[in-house]
């Protein structure tokens, strides 16, 4: 397949990367620390901490988990917390000691967490207060032998720390009672740390660094291995792309509502921005809607990341509106499709475009990304990043042209070697080409756009309807909020469609709605039934969970 987007980069990106900056991601953390060690790395309910600050705790961290605790290169440590100044410093620190790190969702039911410890291996795990109790259910099952258990306002530190502490857990109840007897404290891990000697591990460039586990929102949870190369590689990519939003000289701010146990927040707005010093707002609970404006109030941020729900979110509150937009420069959104009335609203409150990429847990996760530099096409997820090939592919493996609807397959130093213990049967093409399981289709200028996921299509009579079609629709009604699309059993037509919509006017109906999709869509892609509801299930980064949709529908038809 021709590859027409390379005309279409920015100017200074080049198509191929050059030889890798850094051996590891240990030199990579250690470079940013002697670049930039006065600044502030990251700012978390108003507590600024400096690169070198992180730089000497991490490594204080490190040289507790080797000397105290004994463990061993290639070993796994799960960490599972929400965005707090405690995960960078957990997640470096792990790194530093030759650990391999395994993301966890803090929402996790016991029995997803004792599956993933376990698929895993972990040898310990760092938690926050907040969810101990789920790990006390699980404890003789898992394989963890340590446990490094933190309070949210742990590096908060003095009497703003503790109230915070208090607040969370006698005022607003969030700490359920737990009993841990061999947990270590996060801070006297710290303290005890800073006396230890640190060595540093032989690392190998093909050494793994992260398990990302894909989240279980199509199925079990599967551990993507990210080796140090995979995320150097994607590192270097996306730093050559966002130049156009970094100032040089001048400290930026990026604001990290997305989680950064999620692979985009971590490999965006905590390694790139960690590596080009600039400091990182985390964002601990970003379904308060109403606190997070009144943050992002507080700073002249000039990059924000996140999904369509959150812009959506952010968009609708009245305050929103009245945030200084003076310094931003970049919105980047992922994970789910940007639609097209967010994107319009976005421009028109900020001033600033609302561009897409996209990319998954098992790459790194960018593969394409609209030009940051105003040359986007809205609607597309962009053009492929640095030494990366994106094909569409049939079902059999053979590649398709310009227009023609498939596959989106993926080749690249930022994709993984594989699935944790896993059959990776089918997962590749002739084992070079990564099976994204999306539907795409490449334009004549080289944009890429998703059609939907293929495991989402619709079979209506024969018939395929892609519910991003349909929500993109019903989300332009004026009274509608949110929307998801599944397909559901039906005797007639093998599937019909259902809607589920949460309403931003009360005075909606369904018959207003069937009636908007007669205006707009063919007859077989109107939804045969509506439902309305007060909220749709989401995942902890807020993307709709269609398959949740699909379990209640399945198990009222059981």
């Amino acid at each position: 397949m021709s590859q027409p987007w390379i005309s279409r980069y920015p100017k200074g990106i080049p198509p191929q990367l050059g030889p890798y900056e850094y051996d590891s991601l240990i030199e990579l953390f250690e470079v940013a620390a002697l670049k930039y060690p006065n600044r502030t790395a990251f700012e978390n309910f108003g507590k600024q901490i400096t690169f070198g600050e992180v730089d000497k705790l991490s490594t204080a961290f490190a040289a507790y988990l080797q000397q105290e605790l004994g463990l061993k290169k290639g070993e796994r440590i799960a960490i599972q917390m929400p965005n707090l100044i405690q995960f960078p410093i957990a997640f470096m620190g792990s790194v530093k000691a030759g650990l391999i790190v395994v993301n966890t969702n803090p929402l996790y039911t016991p029995r997803e967490m004792e599956y993933q410890f376990n698929d895993a291996g972990i040898s310990a795990i760092v938690i926050v207060s907040n969810f101990a109790h789920n790990l006390q259910q699980i404890l003789p099952k898992i394989p963890a032998k340590h446990i490094i258990v933190t309070d949210m306002g742990d590096m908060i530190g003095g009497v703003k720390g503790a109230i915070l502490n208090f607040v969370v857990k006698y005022v607003k109840k969030l700490v359920p009672k737990y009993h841990l007897p061999t947990a270590l404290s996060f801070k006297s891990v710290l303290r005890k740390g800073q006396s230890l000697k640190y060595k540093r591990p032989d690392i190998h460039i093909e050494d793994l660094a992260v398990l990302q586990y894909t989240g279980g929102t199509t199925g079990v949870s599967k551990g993507a291995q990210l080796s140090h190369r995979n995320i150097i590689a994607h590192n270097m990519m996306i730093t050559h792309w966002f130049k156009p939003l970094l100032t040089e000289g001048q400290q930026d701010i990026i604001i990290t509502a997305l989680p950064l146990y999620h692979i985009f927040a971590l490999t965006v707005n905590g390694l790139l921005m960690y590596t080009q010093g600039v400091k990182s707002v985390l964002i601990t609970n970003p379904r308060d809607i109403p606190g997070f404006v009144k943050e992002l109030k507080k700073h002249r941020f000039s990059i924000i990341t996140g999904v369509n729900t959150l812009f959506n979110s952010l968009l609708n509150n009245p305050d929103f509106k009245d945030c200084d937009f003076s310094a931003l420069k970049g919105a980047i959104g992922g994970a789910m499709a940007i639609q097209d009335i967010v994107a319009n609203k976005w421009e028109e409150v900020t001033g600033h475009p609302l561009v897409e990429g996209y990319g998954l847990s098992e790459t790194s996760p960018v593969l394409c990304c609209n030009p940051l530099d105003g040359n986007h096409k809205r609607g597309t997820i962009g053009i492929p990043m640095p030494s990366t090939n994106i094909g569409i592919f049939d079902d059999e493996g053979n590649k398709l042209g310009q227009g023609e609807v498939g596959e989106i397959c993926a080749q690249g130093p930022q994709v993984m070697r594989g699935y944790w213990q896993q059959s990776n049967e089918g997962v590749f093409f002739d084992e070079e080409w990564f099976r994204t399981g999306d539907i795409g289709v490449m334009d004549e200028e080289g944009f890429f756009k998703i059609v939907d996921r293929k495991k989402d299509m619709i079979k209506v009579s024969g018939f395929n309807v892609y519910p991003n079609e349909i929500e993109n629709l019903l989300a332009t009604h004026p009274k509608v909020l949110e929307v998801a699309a599944i397909g559901v059993a039906d005797s007639k037509s093998g599937e019909a469609i259902k809607a589920f919509v949460v309403k931003r006017d009360p005075s909606l109906t369904e018959e207003e709605l069937k009636t908007y999709c007669h205006e707009n869509i063919t007859n077989y892609k109107i939804p045969r039934h509506f439902e309305f509801r007060t909220e749709l299930p989401k995942t902890n980064v807020g993307k709709i969970l269609r398959r949740a949709l699909k379990e209640e529908e399945k198990a009222k038809a059981a």
